[in-house]
């Protein structure tokens, strides 16, 4: 039997691979696998190396592990395609429920990973992992092999081995680890914010150092608009992690819906310094200092992350976000345009290009944007708003309170609908209830400057200039505190 192996997974799974390292290895295998990391200068040179010079390929598989295979230059993709190029042993190692059917798992088997199924996978539950090395060690790894091995080259040898002693002097990996993962994989995939919010602290209760459990922890929170919670979970994975990249990006985004701007900033910060070449941190920091109103540094992170993912529509709707903020409208729906043919089905970059084109005056490609939008997602208030808006400017009073009704419909909250419906009362006489949409814009949003402006026009038209004056006074006061970006 040819004991030679590489062990090919995701970070987040790095219990499993210890786990299957340390069981073989006590078996007489030569096992490698990035336990620690490696320097990047000698990355690519040793991981390829020790595939070639290896019989045996191992893929970790989880729930979760495909996911990122389609970004450029996923190490995880590129193991598994040399393996296959050079014609090596793969066995799939099945974990946490792991199938090739599921639609989540299937939509990112694309090119040669398509191929994955064809090869015989064995499933490791936690409960029966010593019975599952046994069969993959009498059955999967017991195989003739055509394929000669290539010898490495002695840097690849002696990465190998450093790698291998650190290892070798880790802990035995409990089954409580390995369940904890399964709970890990399980909130990944769950359907619902509280099955996710469960299956996290069910992994963080038996393994209380899960960064990445955290993490996820954080993130489902925020969706839940927990900010303080996320914020605590992202502390704690910090802590842990000092260097974890996703978890200060997550925390700026929690700090930034904070309105913690100097806070985001620092986070973004931190990770662009621990991963000068991570688009999501730029696309980020650009978001914070936008709204710090520092355009031009927002522009320069903007195309940044454009040139790190030129596929990222994320990125290209906010820099058309900035491009207007800056009064470049012929640039800002080029960048919308890009963002939709990259994500046809985004509504907010329907909404934007909408908005772009009323500034222009084109409103009637303006209202075939905010239609897709609503198509898209009829749920959306601030779409029929800015339809409503539109609607309005056409001369389409009656559509334009359908549409400022709905919004209100959908969004009870929503200052701008109401602030919007009362310009409409008010261009068609009726002072009481604009009054009425004006009073209620400002109960909302206390610092809506164009609620008190056109508060203060209305009352003065219904003949109170006391109160008039009172509310352009306000609006005043705002305008020189919040600045021109507010209006």
């Amino acid at each position: 039997m040819e004991k030679t192996v590489f062990i090919s997974y995701r970070r987040t799974n790095v219990p499993w691979a210890l786990a299957v390292f340390q069981h073989l290895t006590h078996h007489g295998f030569d096992v490698f696998f990035d336990f620690m990391g490696i320097a990047s200068g000698d990355f690519e040179r040793v991981i390829i190396e020790n595939i070639r010079s290896r019989v045996h390929f191992l893929i970790l598989l989880t729930p979760s592990a495909l996911e990122r295979c389609a970004e450029p230059g996923d190490w995880f993709r590129r193991e598994i395609e040399e393996a296959m190029a050079c014609r090596r042993n793969i066995v799939p190692m099945m974990l946490e429920s792991f199938d090739f059917g599921a639609p989540g798992i299937a939509s990112h088997l694309t090119g040669d990973l398509a191929l994955l199924k064809r090869y015989n996978g064995l499933s490791v539950p936690p409960e029966y992992f010593e019975a599952a090395m046994t069969k993959l060690r009498d059955k999967f790894l017991n195989v003739m092999l055509d394929a000669v091995p290539r010898p490495p080259s002695e840097t690849a040898r002696s990465a190998a081995k450093v790698q291998q002693r650190a290892a070798a002097t880790a802990p035995a990996v409990q089954e409580e680890e390995l369940t904890a993962q399964d709970w890990f994989e399980r909130g990944n995939s769950a359907p619902s914010i509280e099955e996710k919010l469960r299956c996290y602290g069910e992994a963080i209760r038996l393994k209380p150092d899960f960064v990445e459990a955290y993490n996820n922890r954080g993130v489902s929170r925020r969706d839940k608009s927990d900010l303080d919670g996320a914020l605590k979970d992202y502390d704690e994975a910090i802590r842990l992690k000092p260097d974890f990249v996703e978890a200060y990006n997550n925390r700026g985004v929690s700090r930034r819906d904070k309105s913690d701007l100097d806070g985001a900033l620092k986070d973004y910060d931190e990770a662009i310094r621990l991963r000068p070449d991570d688009p999501a941190a730029y696309n980020n920091r650009g978001n914070a200092r936008r709204d710090k109103g520092d355009l031009d540094g927002a522009l320069k992170d903007y195309d940044q992350a454009i040139r790190l993912r030129p596929d990222d529509p994320s990125a290209y709707n906010n820099r058309g976000n900035a491009r207007c903020d800056k009064s470049d409208l012929d640039g800002a729906l080029k960048d919308y345009d890009e963002a939709i043919r990259l994500r046809p089905d985004d509504a907010a970059a329907y909404i934007n290009r909408g908005n772009a084109r009323c500034d222009k005056s084109d409103l009637d490609g303006a209202l075939k944007d905010y239609d897709e939008a609503i198509r898209l997602r009829p749920d959306d208030a601030a779409a029929y708003v800015n339809r409503g808006n539109a609607r309005r400017d056409k001369g389409d009073l009656n559509d334009a309170l359908k549409d400022f009704d709905d919004a209100i419909r959908l969004e009870p909250n929503d200052a701008a609908a109401y602030n919007n419906r009362g310009v409409w009362r008010h261009d068609k006489g009726d002072l009481q209830g604009a009054l009425k949409d004006f009073d209620e814009a400002i109960h909302l949003e206390a610092d809506n400057a164009a609620a008190y402006n056109n508060r203060g026009t209305a009352r003065r038209h219904n003949g109170d200039p006391d109160g008039a004056e009172m509310d352009f006074a306000e609006e005043r006061r705002l305008r020189a505190v919040l600045g021109p970006r507010d209006e």
